[in-house]
């Protein structure tokens, strides 16, 4: 599989590497890459989006928006060039030029085309990934206005951890666009004091503060009480990362089917949950 391109650096850390990622907020600068000619001079003017490799979900993806047909895509208003994301492959087609995965990472499905060397020969590594998580890095295309990622380097995913990692690397990412800086959340005052900051974590300490109904990082506030109370399932009876299945759920809160799944897309719109093995499968972002 061809390698991603060589410049692609970790905006403000360490270069990429093999996409473990890493702090910083999931911005790369780097060339733009496709035709192989370097940025021009002063070309950053026109927005660090351009250059960098963004975290993202699939959901994100298929929500980018286009001022015009030949415009960049823009997600949270912010171009986007090369994007990574995580998923599990659901299924390999493979053709004389190219292979087309169909990745679910819980948020949505989403097509990636990778070219091949139509040269070597095949070993049917393509398939091997049938099945397996995987970690995505390309840029979109939009083809008879259905989108896909034509990908630069699809790699396994040895640690599930990364899986949990990703999501909340993208969530950060969103928030710090569409919020700003968690600095600027932090009280006035003699810094006596704990601040908090905006993504719910008290800074100078590191402790996470989503414990419970009462904070959520104060964003339970903007919620209905239905979906306060499958937050409150979730938070007290979930037995593993994987989260609560929506049947049990609607099982332990003693809400109707259509109350519960109404009130789980109020808290994934409100990012205070998240999709894992499935769509049916639901656990609290902590």
């Amino acid at each position: 599989m061809s390698q991603y391109p060589s410049d692609l650096k970790r905006y403000g850390g360490n270069n990429y590497d093999t996409y473990g990622g890493g702090g910083g907020g999931g911005f790369y600068t780097g060339s733009q890459g496709g035709g192989g000619t370097q940025a021009s001079p002063g070309s950053e003017a026109k927005g660090r989006g351009a250059n960098t490799l963004r975290p993202v979900t699939i959901k994100q993806i298929l929500e980018t928006t286009q001022e015009l047909a030949d415009a960049p895509f823009k997600i949270d208003g912010v171009e986007i060039s090369y994007i990574t994301f995580v998923g599990r492959v659901r299924s390999v087609a493979e053709q004389t030029t190219n292979n087309t995965y169909v990745i679910d990472d819980g948020t949505g499905t989403l097509d990636v085309k990778q070219w091949v060397d139509t040269d070597a020969v095949g070993d049917g590594s393509a398939q091997q990934l049938n099945g397996q998580y995987v970690r995505v890095l390309g840029q979109l295309k939009s083809f008879s206005n259905k989108k896909h990622v034509g990908s630069h380097k699809i790699q396994l995913v040895t640690d599930f951890n990364e899986v949990q990692y990703h999501l909340l690397e993208a969530t950060a990412t969103h928030l710090h666009l569409t919020r700003g800086p968690p600095e600027q959340f932090a009280p006035a005052g003699d810094g006596s004091a704990v601040a908090t900051s905006a993504y719910g974590q008290n800074r100078g300490t590191g402790d996470v503060v989503m414990g419970g109904t009462a904070d959520a990082g104060g964003r339970l506030s903007n919620v209905s009480q239905n979906a306060r109370i499958v937050y409150s399932t979730i938070k007290k009876d979930a037995e593993s990362s994987e989260g609560m299945h929506v049947n049990n759920i609607r099982i332990k809160s003693h809400l109707p089917r259509d109350v519960v799944a109404k009130a789980v897309e109020e808290l994934l719109a409100a990012g205070i949950v998240y999709t894992t093995l499935d769509e049916y499968h639901v656990a609290v972002l902590d």
